[in-house]
């Protein structure tokens, strides 16, 4: 957005209603208050009826437009503020209350800066000149405060004119100083709803794009893995097939190796197929799993978040999908901590393997995150937020548990667990088996040597 030929919007209907209502209140409480001054002889004798309610009329009931005509109503209200002055109408009080307005509101919303400029630069002018010259007239009648002293330029008399000019320059300035805050008040905050707009608008432009290439990562998965799945359970039933009847202990073999790639093959399939099901996802991509832990602790550090990270029991390969499911729980939960824990929070991730089980826990001692419904304690159930649901998402597309509860020494807790059953411990690689027939089969396929069938049983 230009700031410099922003225009401040038009005014709201609620706003001209309430413009109206104002205006209406300040001509009766000016009436009012005139007659209490009357009463009291303030200004001497007042001038004519017509004059009387011209003046306050014209000084007050015109803001009802002040937001739509500014700077008109400005010179409308200066003008009435003249002739009262100059006609002696006995009101004081409302009127600078209105003409404070009047130029208050031509820099909150005049749209022409420049006539805002100057329109405000005459009306003062105007109206410190008026002043003085009559302050000045004023001086020659001895009947005028006859009890302050004229006889010096440092007389108590220009004292008293002094102290005028500076009130006024203070008032017009207060109204000139608070209309520009308005004015630079809402165009800053029109700057931040655009560039917010634009921000969604970017966010949700990269969020499809990042989904394409997650689609696209996820297919060369199915290629990569599942068809290495299926070649090599052709091959060996291939040789099961052949070997049955001459050596039923290698058919054997093969077919606990079948049913072993069989069985990895259906659990990918069946992880990545969940996750091509909810397309407002973010899918996994290929690249990231949790031996990048170490680049996201240092990236956590960098981005001012002091991060360690613990590994506790042996590490081992996992499957790709829980790989990549640890991985993304981490970041995330490390991006809420910078989010949520606070200035001067600190972060750990501990990555604990046992004999069937894998586990991942990101900790920090920030501020108390109110992330979870109430009395849901550490349950998947209970997470609130997207941040925490995408976590639970993930967990849940890899047959894992993710809990979240806040720390009783403050802070906040989330802990991803996932069982490696048979079937995903397979998945996490080829086999001895796998590859030693993978070999042998490029081997023959070199040679251009079929071999004998009972070679492809290791």
């Amino acid at each position: 957005m230009n700031t410099e030929t922003w225009v401040r919007p038009r005014p709201a209907s609620n706003a001209i209603k309430g413009d109206a209502l104002l205006a209406l209140v300040l001509a009766l409480a000016a009436t009012a208050t005139s007659q209490l001054y009357a009463r009291i002889g303030f200004l001497g004798d007042p001038p004519e009826a017509w004059i009387w309610a011209a003046g306050i009329g014209f000084a007050t009931l015109p803001l009802a437009l002040r937001r739509r005509y500014p700077v008109s109503v400005m010179v409308v209200v200066a003008t009435a503020f003249y002739v009262c002055g100059q006609f002696g109408v006995p009101e004081v009080l409302v009127i600078n209350i209105a003409m404070f307005l009047a130029v208050y509101t031509v820099g909150a919303w005049s749209s022409n800066r420049v006539l805002a400029l100057w329109s405000r630069v005459g009306v003062v002018v105007a109206m410190i000149t008026w002043l003085v010259v009559t302050l000045l007239i004023a001086g020659d009648d001895m009947d005028y405060l006859p009890g302050l002293s004229r006889a010096s330029l440092f007389s108590e008399y220009a004292t008293y004119i002094t102290i005028n000019i500076i009130t006024n320059l203070l008032f017009f300035g207060a109204a000139w100083y608070f209309g520009e805050k308005s004015w630079r008040g809402a165009r800053t905050l029109a700057q931040l709803e655009a560039q917010g707009r634009e921000l969604e608008r970017e966010r949700e432009t990269s969020a499809v794009q990042a989904v394409a290439l997650d689609r696209i990562a996820i297919a060369r998965e199915l290629h990569d893995v599942i068809a290495h799945h299926v070649s090599v359970m052709g091959l060996h039933a291939a040789a099961a097939r052949r070997t049955l009847e001459r050596d039923p202990v290698k058919a054997q073999a093969a077919l606990e190796i079948v049913e072993q790639s069989a069985e990895a093959s259906i659990t990918e399939l069946r992880q990545i197929v969940h996750t091509l099901r909810e397309p407002g996802r973010e899918h996994e991509a290929q690249t990231v799993g949790v031996a990048q832990l170490p680049e996201l602790v240092e990236h956590s550090n960098l981005a001012g978040v002091p991060t360690v990270l613990i590994i506790a029991g042996e590490p081992r390969p996992l499957p790709m999908l829980i790989d990549i499911a640890l991985y993304r729980v981490a970041q995330e939960a490390l991006t809420n901590v910078r989010k949520h824990a606070g200035t001067g929070a600190q972060a750990q991730v501990r990555l604990r393997f046992t004999e069937r089980e894998v586990h991942i826990e990101v900790s920090d001692d920030g501020v108390v995150q109110k992330l979870s419904a109430p009395g849901a304690k550490g349950t998947a159930a209970g997470l609130g937020g997207l941040g925490l649901r995408g976590m639970r998402e993930r967990m849940g597309a890899v047959g894992g548990t993710l809990e979240s509860l806040r720390r009783e020494r403050g802070g906040f807790l989330v802990r991803a667990s996932v069982a490696l059953g048979q079937g995903e411990r397979e998945a996490s690689g080829t086999t001895v088996a796998e590859a030693e027939v993978v070999e042998r089969e490029e081997q023959h396929r070199v040679n251009g040597v079929r071999g004998d069938d009972s070679s492809l049983v290791g």
